[in-house]
């Protein structure tokens, strides 16, 4: 069963949870109980059965056969090859290449997954209604979330993203996506404002009202949405699975983990598979320059209301992560009233946690930050380095995780999650390695001459992008999504 982090709705079953995406009064759903799985029961399997462990406990009203069906997209060429996430040694750590989806970055390994999880949740609520789909993207969700949900019967989709917040490839996704049941919105502002936005229409009573007379009701494939966040804790099995098998973790001795984190549901699926027994040590926080969780871990104060920064890292560039709520509800010792106060609308984003909170907080993750400067510099030592071509946003991962060593010396294998391909920031990237500025040629050259310098192969999901034809986005203010959706479905 499923609680919320406010302790303001009766538990539901896995697939009540699901179908709602996130509690209707404000909230997360989280697992009543995390169970326990011993990864020595999983070596020798494929990923894709490695998934059906690791969902099995969570989602106990699916049938065995209905999940083998919905966790075969990871061996049936969805993937390109047949490692989905594979763990390439790089120096004396690991890389973990969460790419290998048709969109080019790690939301495809969950989002391939969900659209099936939200169809059986429905069919088992006896939900005669068709689905409705809202996601406010950083840049990376929004191509994942449309791929997986475009031409499902019973579902719509529609992306809102922050117009000139996300980068040309990761826009131009988006607007090429095929299916006539898949829309994209620009809306005026930064990420954190996109996203309020979605989440304050997810509590218009009266929208709600109006939808369900056309049998609409809302639901959500962010990560704050159980279902999406369930998958990703399977690719840390996989990661410490890899590295005992490729030597680099003698079995039963600890793996450290390093995410580049935004809203925090990366991070998150790994602390859940260190809950249920995988032997994960240090789980380490990579931010941008929008370094609000490094401060938190420091202080105990987060405070959202500052400056936002638009970086070369966009999937980044979040100063409300929602998952951290689920992770103070877990620090806090599952307290729903410190949540509710925590997140009380009256503390316009800014709270202090207790000093017991605080300490299994610090006690549990190491939070760094890399500056812009410090992740071009990065990209460029690592390649000359390790003739490895870091993203990015995995080289914030890599500077931390450097300063990590630094500072505490120690030696413990480390894998570092990859969460995007390097071409989908081909500018940013050729900048970094030839030391001048690339994006003035435009992003659709960039992309060739990435792939010329490094002999990389660009991803297929990204090939061609600028001949496709591409929809017509419509720009709305904030406040302006209720209207938006009233004239699309109403």
């Amino acid at each position: 069963m499923y609680e919320s982090t406010r302790g303001n709705l009766s538990e539901q079953t896995a697939s009540q949870a699901i179908t709602l995406g996130m509690v209707p009064g404000g909230g997360l759903f989280v697992p009543s109980t995390l169970p326990a799985l011993n990864w020595q029961d999983l070596q020798g399997l494929t990923y894709r059965d490695i998934a059906q462990h690791v969902m099995t406990p969570y989602l106990p009203e699916f049938s065995q056969d209905v999940l083998s069906e919905i966790v075969n997209v990871y061996a049936d060429g969805t993937f390109d090859g047949p490692n989905p996430a594979p763990l390439i040694s790089v120096g004396n750590f690991g890389v973990l290449e969460l790419w290998h989806g048709p969109t080019a970055a790690f939301k495809d390994m969950a989002l391939q997954v969900l659209p099936n999880l939200m169809k059986v949740s429905l069919s088992s609520v006896e939900q005669n209604s068709d689905v409705l789909i809202l996601v406010a993207t950083s840049g990376d969700t929004g191509k994942a979330a449309l791929e997986g949900f475009k031409n499902r019967d019973g579902m719509h989709i529609v992306v809102f993203y922050p117009e000139g917040g996300v980068s040309a490839v990761q826009e131009r996704q988006m607007t090429t996506t095929e299916g006539t049941n898949t829309h994209v919105v620009a809306v005026k502002g930064n990420f954190d404002e996109c996203q309020a936005a979605v989440k304050r229409v997810f509590a218009l009573d009266s929208l709600k009202a109006q939808l369900q007379e056309k049998h609409l009701i809302f639901s959500s494939a962010n990560s704050i949405n159980w279902g999406r966040l369930l998958p990703q804790v399977v690719y840390y099995y996989w990661a410490y699975l890899q590295a005992v098998e490729q030597g680099k973790v003698t079995p039963g001795s600890k793996m450290n983990v390093v995410v580049p984190t935004g809203n925090f549901g990366n991070l998150l699926a790994a602390y859940y598979a260190k809950r249920m027994g995988l032997p994960i040590g240090q789980i380490i926080s990579a931010s941008n320059k929008n370094n609000v969780l490094v401060d938190f871990f420091s202080t105990g104060v987060y405070q959202s209301q500052r400056a936002f920064f638009q970086t070369i890292s966009p999937s980044m560039d979040i100063l409300v992560s929602s998952n951290f709520e689920r992770f103070l509800y877990e620090m806090s010792g599952r307290d729903a009233q410190k949540i509710r106060s925590w997140y009380d609308s009256s503390n316009q984003g800014t709270f202090t946690v207790d000093p017991d909170t605080l300490k299994q907080c610090q006690d549990t993750v190491y939070a760094g930050w890399s500056d812009e400067d410090e992740t071009l510099e990065t990209i460029s030592r690592s390649y000359n380095a390790y003739q490895y071509v870091f993203d990015p946003h995995t080289a914030v991962g890599m500077k931390v995780y450097e300063d990590y060593l630094a500072t505490t010396e120690d030696q413990t294998f480390t894998v570092i999650a990859s969460t995007a391909s390097p071409f989908k920031f081909s500018s940013n990237v050729l900048t970094a390695l030839q030391g001048k500025q690339e994006s003035l040629r435009g992003e659709w050259v960039a992309l060739d001459d990435l792939t010329k310098l490094t002999g990389w192969k660009i991803p297929l999901g990204l090939q061609g992008l600028n001949k496709k034809p591409a929809k017509t986005v419509e720009v709305c203010e904030a406040d302006g999504i209720e209207e938006v959706l009233q004239r699309m479905f109403i």
